[in-house]
């Protein structure tokens, strides 16, 4: 059995901490957001235990009782807790602000870390069986909002981007907030760049070594400082220092 735990710090209190889990492989069922005040020495469960499948944990950088969760929901059948969840009292209430349908969840989540305001979404619809794993490209989509989730705005079908879509990994570069990159599962996928936000994408990478494997990885990550840098969690690890191409 694989888990991927998904954590996150606050930028200005170190010793706040959030995680969640993240199955892959042999599919469990994990019990929500856990949050430490004391740098880690001890947890308290802080919601969304039906969930199940918690992909990202993303702390405002500002202000650390801001947080947002990108939740996959149920791996084996459809429920209504999934998608993007907010909270903005560190944990005691939690609001849904992103919900497509009960059978697609968030896959990955991002702040621009320029402007909080700014927040990226991708969605998916996966589900498995014993024997199968099973997505619908036609729900699978990256999301942005512009008001801190209170709004969201499908943003991969604008120019440049595949017609068909599935899983999606997606980062903002901290260094210019303009900058986007999603790593697109698609028969024309691989990964794409955005100079606007988002309004226009050019593919600029599509070698596999990059793609391969979209259920467990489709990562991407950019550095905090230089706007040319990225990385790329696959099989291997890969450093771009060229914008990703």
């Amino acid at each position: 059995m694989e888990l991927f735990t998904s954590a996150n710090l606050s930028a200005i209190d170190k010793d706040t901490l959030y995680a969640a889990v993240y199955p892959a492989g042999s599919s469990v069922a994990p019990q929500g957001v856990y949050k430490s005040t004391d740098a880690g020495k001890t947890w308290k469960n802080i919601g969304l235990k039906n969930t199940q499948s918690i992909s990202r944990v993303r702390v405002h950088p500002t202000n650390p009782d801001i947080v947002y969760v990108s939740a996959l929901g149920h791996a084996f059948g459809p429920n209504e807790e999934r998608g993007v969840f907010k909270t903005t009292d560190g944990g005691k209430t939690w609001n849904k602000v992103l919900y497509v349908n009960e059978k697609a969840g968030a896959e990955d989540l991002v702040i621009d870390q320029q402007n909080p305001e700014i927040i990226y979404a991708s969605i998916w619809e996966v589900y498995r069986t014993p024997y199968k794993m099973w997505a619908d490209v036609g729900t699978s989509a990256l999301y942005k909002s512009t008001d801190g989730g209170a709004h969201w705005t499908v943003i991969s079908k604008n120019p440049g981007m595949p017609a068909i879509v599935g899983k999606i990994g997606v980062a903002v570069s901290p260094a210019d907030g303009n900058r986007v990159w999603a790593i697109v599962e698609s028969p024309e996928g691989g990964l794409y760049r955005s100079e606007d936000g988002g309004a226009h994408w050019k593919l600029v990478n599509n070698e596999r070594k990059l793609r391969q494997r979209a259920f467990y990885y489709s990562r991407i990550v950019a550095d905090p400082k230089d706007k040319n840098t990225i990385y790329g969690l696959n099989v291997n690890f890969y450093k771009s220092t060229d914008g990703g191409e």
